[in-house]
């Protein structure tokens, strides 16, 4: 039996799942955002410090959780908020993010 389509694609998410997608993913992008305006902006860390070696993995399954929990929305509940679409592009760039970074760093 097909489920029905529960939201629009300009809609707010309308599923728990989805509303947790984006709410996760939120939280990310305040991580980092913060992250960096504290070390660009107003010069107070670096990212040498152990502060970013703690900050980074939990900002990184945050979004991970935030990617899984878009999909299962997506497939299971039939979720089509354009915020749960974006929250599963970040989780996708992150996943790159993270599997390509080793190839551009030099130590």
């Amino acid at each position: 039996m097909e489920k029905e389509v529960i939201s629009q694609f300009k809609e707010k998410p309308q599923t728990k799942l989805g509303k947790w997608s984006v709410g996760l993913n939120a939280s990310f992008v305040i991580i980092i955002a913060i992250a960096l305006v504290l070390v660009l902006v107003l010069k107070k860390l670096s990212f040498d410090d152990h502060w970013w070696d703690a900050t980074v993995p939990i900002a990184f399954l945050i979004e991970i959780v935030a990617f899984v929990t878009g999909i299962i929305a997506l497939r299971k509940n039939k979720e089509r908020s354009w915020l749960v679409y974006f929250s599963i592009f970040m989780g996708i760039a992150t996943i790159l993010f993270a599997l390509l970074h080793s190839l551009f760093i030099q130590d």
